[in-house]
């Protein structure tokens, strides 16, 4: 389970464009790692859009978005050209990296349980280290709470 002040693990993962990612390539920039349950759904595609928008701001203060799912590479690809997103996205089908994070949990939904990724975002600053976290995310005005909170934390 990730916390506040803990050095984030570390993680490689595949990119849209089947690129591998690692966190320790990413020292030196502020990290917004989102996670998100999958691809060309509503609330997904909102907060997706929410990000690439915001992509330039964020970018402006040193901080580079990462969203992340189990979706394949391939869907991730799909999802980018169809909403014309400018983030990346990394493709975490064997779930290694979203137990790790503590991201895959327990769901309920219309009575029946079962397990599945909870929409969170956390911020990772310069060193590795976590700074902020935000779970269970609800996606109204979320991009703009997280570059909010970015601004402050870089003080």
């Amino acid at each position: 389970m990730v916390q506040i002040d803990n050095i984030a693990p570390d993680f490689c993962l595949p990119n849209q464009d089947d690129v591998e990612i690692c966190l320790r390539d990413l020292r030196g920039k502020w990290v917004v790692l989102y996670f998100y349950p999958k691809d060309n759904t509503p609330g997904c595609t909102t907060e997706a859009c929410d990000f690439s928008e915001a992509a330039p701001d964020f970018s402006s203060i040193n901080a580079i978005i990462i969203g992340v799912s189990a979706d394949s590479t391939a869907k991730h690809r799909d999802f980018i050209e169809k909403k014309d997103l400018s983030i990346t996205l990394l493709s975490d089908e064997s779930g290694a990296m979203l137990k790790e994070y503590g991201i895959w949990q327990l769901k309920k939904n219309y009575g029946k349980e079962y397990m599945g990724i909870v929409r969170s975002t956390l911020i990772i600053n310069p060193e590795g280290v976590i700074k902020a976290i935000w779970k269970n995310v609800k996606v109204k005005e979320h991009v703009r709470a997280v570059e909010e909170k970015l601004k402050l934390l870089q003080g």
